[in-house]
């Protein structure tokens, strides 16, 4: 398994070909000292069986879609779900396939990696040949993840990275200082699928619009991003004075804290089961098109 790590004065990061993962990110912080600030498996081979994706490019669509079939254009594609659900992109999704490593490349002011991947029309069931480009960049402080896909038939694509991120030694999060940048979530149900209903976080438990602490609070949930918002969502830890700033150009944030689990997920992407609602931002991709995905997890010390 090819793996590749590029580094800067403030970050290091590490990749491997498999899922396009994101295996070690570390800052170093205002005391000159590295911090893992992303959750790792032992070894590059312990990723051929991670349950949780973790670090990986998720595709060909983040999240969640009903029903086992894509309706596009007047037409019916059977996807590969479980009891009607197609998470992640279906069985193995992009998460699950090698990709090509096309280059790295490293220099004080910009490190970069370069994977590609294309997935056949029909693959999980999915229309069209998309080719999938995923760019890691490090700007100073700034991790900046770009997505981009081509297709040669109309399709839909939603796409996303899957770093759980822990910003400092202690083994739980709850103390994590939270804040995001949403006035409404995308309601689910029990199945974690959208109902389709955008109620207005303010006054309930998914109000963080001020920072506030984390706590034993977990969620799996969909916010639908303010768009004149300069930020996705902050995190801070007073523990390590470490704290990650996230802006992207999608229009949700799923944020996923699994329970008794040392890390957070900022999915920056579509809103899960898009293609379902009319009135949810449009998923569909078309030739001639390019889909872009362009997020920064930004670290610095507040301390």
């Amino acid at each position: 398994m090819k793996q590749v790590t590029v580094k800067n004065k403030h970050l290091s990061l590490e990749v491997l070909e498999y899922g396009a993962i994101i295996r070690k990110l570390k800052f170093r912080n205002s005391e000159n000292s590295w911090t893992e600030v992303s959750v790792n498996l032992e070894s590059p081979e312990d990723y051929l069986s991670d349950p949780l994706a973790i670090g990986a490019c998720v595709g060909r669509f983040a999240g969640r879609l009903s029903g086992g079939v894509l309706k596009l254009n007047g037409k019916a594609y059977p996807l590969t779900h479980t009891e009607g659900i197609t998470l992640h992109g279906g069985d193995r999704g992009f998460s699950r396939r090698y990709w090509t490593l096309q280059s790295a490349t490293e220099s004080p002011e910009k490190s970069e990696v370069i994977l590609k991947y294309r997935s056949d029309h029909l693959e999980e069931g999915f229309p069209g040949t998309l080719d999938v480009t995923v760019i890691y960049t490090l700007l100073k402080n700034t991790l900046v993840i770009r997505h981009e896909a081509t297709t040669d038939r109309p399709t839909v694509v939603n796409l996303t990275n899957h770093t759980y991120f822990k910003i400092d030694s202690q083994p739980l999060i709850a103390h994590y200082q939270l804040q995001i940048n949403a006035l409404k979530r995308a309601e689910t149900d029990s199945r974690r699928l959208p109902t389709g209903q955008l109620p207005e976080v303010s006054g309930t438990a998914f109000d963080f619009l001020k920072e506030r602490r984390l706590g034993e609070f977990t969620m799996d949930t969909p916010f639908l991003l303010q768009s004149n918002g300069d930020f996705a969502a902050r995190l801070t830890s007073a523990v390590s004075g470490i704290r990650l700033t996230v802006r992207t150009n999608q229009p949700g944030l799923v944020v996923y804290t699994p329970e008794n689990f040392a890390g957070i997920c900022f999915e920056t992407q579509n809103l899960p089961d898009a293609p379902r609602f009319d009135h949810f931002p449009d998923a569909r991709l078309n030739p001639g098109e390019t889909y872009i995905n362009e997020s920064q997890f930004i670290f610095d010390s507040v301390r």
